[in-house]
């Protein structure tokens, strides 16, 4: 299953395809005993999907068939042991993907000529992903991170090793013949190897990295290199061969301290905004600005959903079954404010106040 959405992705997800392209949605659970049901439930939309395609006149009796393959090794490749929020597969003439999503989605089957997309967009914001790379004199380990986890990332040639012959820190540290590991020209030129390898990363999946390592580690680094020095700094060693929850659990703390401060200055910036009336609230009027490309600044508390109608000129109420209504008008903003080059930021529950889940800061 997908993970990682990156531009260039995104760019190949969103052309067009020969029809028909589908796009199946189905929310997924991470924990029991909720997570049980999922794969009847997932099964199901499935085959409502293959439903659509013999009903549609516009489908042949080969596409049908071929797309219908697709769906079937796409249910094939589902693996629910390691869900998450919500769960997208792609079937197409020739093609078919499965993504994992950190954010809950609506069940729903679409089949167009482009597949589905803002769903995965937002979910990719709302998960804050960031990168954690973490040093040692033998081995530099990537990891990705998300909203309450870290794994190994195998990108950039990470993770990058070397041989140290009898590398023994802390006896050569007792003996003095070697006050750090850090001090040799070979480590100096690794760490030199690794900057450059993150610059690559960095430049294909721009995100937050913070970086790992002794005090040694850290310094020599910000000396030799250049795309980390904007990095988030942890003095904290062993991690470049420890496990993705012995991570998790050192950068836990400044994770959460870096998520409180941004939160504040979102809050910050959106009074800023009021005072200036540059101010906008509720899910219509800021998907009528988003529309307009007015959107500097979007803010949306993690959890906030909310089913619409568009009713042409603006948006009303409307029930799940309700003709027209989009459970996921949410994610079509956020989408649509990313796309006019708005900053996207998801926010604690509850931090808007009146301002009814969402709120944003307008250019003009």
């Amino acid at each position: 299953m997908e993970h990682v959405l990156t531009p260039a992705t995104l760019s190949e997800l969103r052309r067009p395809r020969p029809y028909p392209a589908v796009s199946v949605l189905t929310p997924t659970h991470r924990r029991d005993p909720y997570n049980a049901q999922d794969q009847v439930r997932l099964r199901n939309v499935v085959a409502e999907a293959k439903r659509q395609l013999e009903a549609d006149p516009a489908v042949t009796r080969e596409r049908r068939t071929e797309v219908s393959g697709h769906l079937d090794r796409a249910l094939a490749e589902v693996d629910l042991t390691h869900a998450e929020d919500g769960l997208a597969i792609f079937a197409a003439p020739g093609e078919h993907q499965v993504w994992s999503l950190a954010r809950p989605v609506p069940e729903r089957v679409v089949l167009s000529d482009t597949f589905l997309t803002r769903n995965l967009v937002s979910a990719q914001t709302a998960g804050q992903p960031f990168w954690v790379l973490s040093l040692a004199a033998d081995r530099v380990t990537l990891w990705d991170g998300g909203v309450d986890r870290v794994s190994a990332a195998r990108v950039g040639g990470f993770p990058l090793t070397r041989r140290v012959e009898n590398f023994d820190p802390e006896r050569r540290q007792r003996i003095g013949d070697t006050p750090s590991a850090f001090q040799e020209t070979r480590t100096r030129q690794f760490l030199r190897e690794a900057d450059i390898a993150m610059a690559a990363v960095l430049r294909d999946h721009p995100r937050k990295l913070y970086v790992t390592g002794e005090p040694a580690a850290l310094s020599l680094l910000e000396e030799v290199g250049v795309t980390t020095r904007d990095a988030v700094h942890v003095p904290h060693g062993g991690l470049a061969h420890g496990t993705p929850e012995t991570v998790w659990q050192a950068l836990r703390p400044v994770v959460e301290e870096e998520a409180r401060r941004s939160t504040d200055a979102v809050a910050r910036a959106l009074e800023t905004g009021r005072g200036r009336r540059e101010f906008a609230a509720g899910v219509d009027e800021l998907w009528q600005s988003a529309r307009e490309g007015r959107v500097r600044l979007l803010a949306v508390e993690e959890n906030y959903r909310v089913t619409d109608r568009d009713a042409g000129d603006h948006l009303i109420p409307a029930e799940a079954d309700d003709l027209g209504s989009r459970e996921d008008i949410v994610d079509e903003i956020v989408e649509q404010c990313l796309e006019t080059g708005a900053d996207v930021r998801f926010v604690p529950d509850g931090t808007l106040g009146e301002a009814d889940g969402m709120a944003g800061v307008l250019r003009y």
